[in-house]
C-alpha cells in the first residue's frame, strides 16, 4: 500500500537541515489537499445520496479506527453546533469507544464482531448514511461496519487513502483520496490525515448545504445558545433583514434562538405560521420567503 511504502525521496530526513524537513513536510500537505480535487466527483455523488436518505429522516454515522475515526469523529461532532444537525441524528463511532478518542487504542481495530455488533445496536437501517473511513482501505474493524451497515440496507460511502481496496470497493460511495507515502513512512496522520480532513469537511459542508442549512453564505441554522451565537445570530438578522436592535432581540426571543424563524417573524408571521411554512418548504428559508413574495437579493437583504 502507498500509505505505507518508505520513500527513497525522505529516506534521508532525519538528516537535514530543520527548514529542509519543514519545506518537504508543507509540500507534502499540499499534495494532500491536490489530492482531493480530483476526487471531487466522486464526493458530490457521495453527497446527493446522502441528502436524498437525510430527506427521509436518516442518520448519518462516522465510523473509523485510530486518527481516521477521530477524523471522522470531529466532523460529524462540528455539525451540531455549526448547522443545528439533530444530535438524536448522529452517531459517531470508532474502534475502542471514546477513549479511543483521547488515547491510541490501536489493539481495538482489529474487532470486528465488535463492529458489526454496534451496526445491529444501533438498528442501523435502510434510511440511514454510514461514512467509513480508513486511510489503509482495509481496517478490519471499520470494513467490518461498512460491510454490516450495507447488508442493513443503509447508504455506505467509503473514504481511503490506497485505491482498489476493499473498502473502496464495497462502499455505495467510494471517495479515493490517492496521497500516496508518507514523508514518515506509514504515518498517516501526515498527508492521509490531511486529505481526509478535507474531503469530510467537503462532504459533510455540501450535504447541509444541500438540506437548506446555509442561506446566503451564513449558517442560518445556528442557535443563540450563547453570547458569541447571539452576536452571530443577531448579526445573520441584521444582513438578511435590514432590522436593528431591540427587533432582532425580540425576534430572536419569540423564534427562541431559531434564526430561520425570526426572519419569518421579522416578515409579519406568527411563530406558529412561521414554523408550519418551514416545514411546508423543507426547512429551506430560501423557499419560505418565496412563498410569501419575499424577493431576495445577493446581499441577503430582502422586501415584500
Amino acid at each position: 500500500m502507498d500509505t505505507e511504502r518508505a520513500s527513497p525521496r525522505y529516506s534521508d530526513i532525519d538528516l537535514w537541515d530543520p527548514p529542509d524537513i519543514l519545506d518537504a513536510m508543507i509540500e507534502g500537505q499540499m499534495a494532500a489537499v491536490a489530492s482531493v480535487r480530483a476526487a471531487l466527483p466522486a464526493i458530490a455523488q457521495a453527497a446527493s445520496a446522502t441528502e436524498a436518505r437525510l430527506r427521509d429522516g436518516g442518520r448519518l454515522i462516522y465510523v473509523g479506527a485510530g486518527t481516521s475515526g477521530r477524523l471522522a469523529v470531529q466532523d460529524g461532532a462540528e455539525l451540531v453546533p455549526t448547522f443545528n444537525w439533530p444530535a438524536d441524528r448522529l452517531l459517531l463511532l470508532i474502534a475502542g469507544g471514546r477513549q479511543a478518542l483521547l488515547r491510541a487504542a490501536e489493539g481495538a481495530e482489529d474487532e470486528t464482531a465488535k463492529a458489526a455488533g454496534l451496526m445491529q445496536q444501533h438498528g442501523i437501517g435502510a434510511a440511514d448514511v454510514v461514512i467509513a473511513v480508513a486511510a489503509s482501505g482495509t481496517t478490519p474493524f471499520t470494513l467490518a461496519c461498512l460491510r454490516e451497515a450495507g447488508r442493513r440496507g443503509a447508504l455506505t460511502i467509503g473514504i481511503a487513502n490506497n485505491r482498489d481496496t476493499p473498502l473502496l470497493r464495497e462502499a455505495d460511495c467510494p471517495i479515493a483520496l490517492d496521497t500516496g507515502a508518507e514523508p514518515i513512512a506509514g504515518s498517516t496522520r501526515m498527508k492521509a490525515g490531511t486529505a481526509q480532513r478535507v474531503a469530510l469537511n467537503l462532504l459533510s459542508s455540501l450535504v447541509m448545504i444541500r438540506l437548506g442549512r446555509v442561506h446566503g453564505g451564513l449558517m442560518i441554522d445556528v442557535q443563540a445558545v450563547n453570547a458569541k451565537l447571539m452576536r452571530r445570530s443577531e448579526m445573520i438578522l441584521h444582513r438578511l433583514t435590514g432590522r436593528n436592535g431591540e427587533e432582532i432581540a425580540e425576534a430572536l426571543r419569540r423564534a427562541n434562538g431559531s434564526v430561520k424563524l425570526a426572519v419569518l417573524l421579522l416578515h409579519g408571521l406568527s411563530p406558529d405560521e412561521g414554523a408550519r411554512l418551514l416545514e411546508r418548504a423543507g426547512g429551506r428559508l430560501r423557499a419560505a420567503l418565496q412563498s410569501i413574495g419575499v424577493a431576495q437579493s445577493p446581499g441577503g437583504l430582502g422586501s415584500q
